[in-house]
């Protein structure tokens, strides 16, 4: 006779949670910010083990467990082949100077009189070009901070004006992980995610530009802006810096209002980004491809790998050198690692009703859309606060309430939005994080001193509840997609 299932106990329920809480708290310490380069899948591997033993314990058979790992990493395969093209889509932006172009205007628009809103705009720009708060900060965020320090401004405050930019730009960015991450453990798309992210997103860097503005304006700033002046320089010597290379950028946008599926619209810019790399940098395309006689030649060796691979343009600034690299499809491998990862632990923890038990517990306490959204930023922050690390901040809350969502009729999007608003943002606060200990590094300001003028960041988590209690922007399902929910449950 097959042995009866039973409904686990909530400690069984959180043993896999606690276990991978535990391990990666080890991983940050032992491995620190290369944690996500395989030691942090493999502690989801390991988790996933354990929710298994505990599943098999509970009553459950292997088989129905390999289906639901099947099944998590199936819905997972979307944002899987996005995450690449948005490799070569970064690649080829790379090669034909549009990245380039968007910081070299973006740096033009530096005043000393309103030194804190330019910092942060200037970030966000970088950031949503290059898709990464990361390189953002190591780069231009360092340049911003030495000159804003020569303006007599306190570092804490420059501190907390370039986070709040990064942060903006690669939340909004289609290029940044995290924002492919959200939207595919919530189980939506890349660009419903986008448009509906920005009704909280746009309001909470508006707020906080006003603050910068404020504190600038209240402060006596004297003195020109020249440090930045090597860094156009390196660029404008390097690429051919036009407005025309925007075309390639407002034509993905026109696509994505058009609301073309996600895959060719990426698609379409990543060729039109190679087309443009032949019309207006044929140097850069024989330095990528090291062929210097035969054009054809180089130019399909240089478009292919940034496509597929690392490229790198050297120009006589180091700084501007380490802002111009990219790793095309291969450098999404870890992100795409950790996803499937992560499903296996999901469709381990989701098969075995696990996550239901722990699920079941935390929403007793949220009795309407405002509080589940509230519960949803809470656990985000609080797995930022243990686990140490954003990815997991998403992944984990992300499998957790994507059923209680669905089953209070409420799109997929709300649960992305809520993710990126609370898990995304709030990493870079605490300073055992891996976003909090690299910023901190990176920028010589300790986590504690740019914490409190981050204030993107700090109030993100707050207008998604706020709107979540007023019920602004709360898509719910439709009829359809109800059908369509239960038919695949069946």
């Amino acid at each position: 006779m097959a042995k009866p299932i039973r409904r686990p106990r909530l400690f069984e329920a959180l043993i896999p949670v606690i276990f991978l809480t535990a391990l990666i708290s080890v991983n940050v310490f032992i491995f620190g910010d290369d944690a996500l380069a395989g030691s942090n899948q493999i502690v989801l591997i390991l988790s996933a083990s354990v929710a298994a033993i505990i599943a098999l314990r509970t009553g459950h058979k292997w088989d129905t467990l390999h289906k639901g790992i099947v099944k998590a990493i199936g819905s997972a395969m979307s944002a899987i082949l996005i995450l690449f093209l948005i490799g070569s889509l970064a690649g080829t932006w790379l090669l034909s100077g549009i990245v380039p172009a968007m910081i070299y205007y973006g740096l033009q628009i530096l005043n000393p009189t309103i030194f804190l809103v330019a910092a942060s705009v200037v970030s966000a720009i970088v950031s949503l070009a290059t898709g990464s708060s990361w390189s953002t900060v190591a780069t231009i965020g360092v340049a911003l901070l030495g000159i804003g320090k020569t303006l007599g401004i306190p570092e804490g405050i420059i501190g907390g004006a370039i986070i709040s930019g990064a942060y903006f730009g690669d939340k909004m960015s289609p290029l940044s992980d995290t924002t492919n991450l959200a939207p595919a453990m919530a189980g939506t798309d890349l660009f419903t995610h986008i448009r509906y992210m920005a009704w909280t997103t746009v309001p909470s860097i508006l707020i906080a530009l006003l603050i910068f503005m404020v504190i600038g304006l209240t402060r006596a700033q004297d003195g020109a802006i020249n440090d930045i002046k090597p860094v156009l320089g390196a660029i404008e010597g390097s690429f051919r810096i036009t407005p025309v290379l925007f075309l390639v950028p407002a034509l993905v946008i026109t696509l994505i209002i058009r609301k073309v599926p996600a895959l060719p619209a990426l698609l379409a810019g990543t060729l039109a980004g190679g087309v443009f790399a032949l019309i207006f940098q044929p140097h850069i395309i024989g330095q990528v491809s090291g062929i210097e006689d035969n054009f054809l030649k180089a130019s399909y060796v240089a478009v292919m790998k940034a496509m597929y691979t690392d490229i790198s343009v050297t120009t006589d600034n180091a700084m501007v050198s380490n802002l111009l690299e990219t790793g095309g499809m291969s450098g999404m491998l870890n992100t795409v690692w950790l996803i499937i990862c992560a499903m296996i632990f999901g469709g381990i923890m989701e098969s075995s009703g696990l996550l239901q038990r722990i699920t079941e517990s935390v929403i007793k306490l949220a009795h309407n859309t405002g509080s589940l959204v509230a519960a949803t930023a809470g656990t985000c922050i609080f797995f930022n606060i243990t686990a140490s690390d954003q990815y997991l901040a998403i992944v984990v809350p992300g499998r957790m309430f994507a059923e209680t969502y669905k089953k209070r009729g409420l799109s997929p999007q709300n649960l992305s939005r809520t993710l990126e608003d609370s898990g995304t943002v709030t990493s870079v606060l605490v300073p055992w994080n891996t976003c909090g200990a690299t910023q901190s590094a990176v920028l010589g300001v300790p986590t504690v001193a740019f914490l409190p003028y981050a204030f993107f960041n700090i109030i993100s988590p707050f207008m998604t509840i706020i709107f979540a209690y007023l019920n602004i922007r709360i898509s719910r399902l439709s009829r359809k997609e109800k059908d369509e929910d239960q038919h695949n449950e069946r």
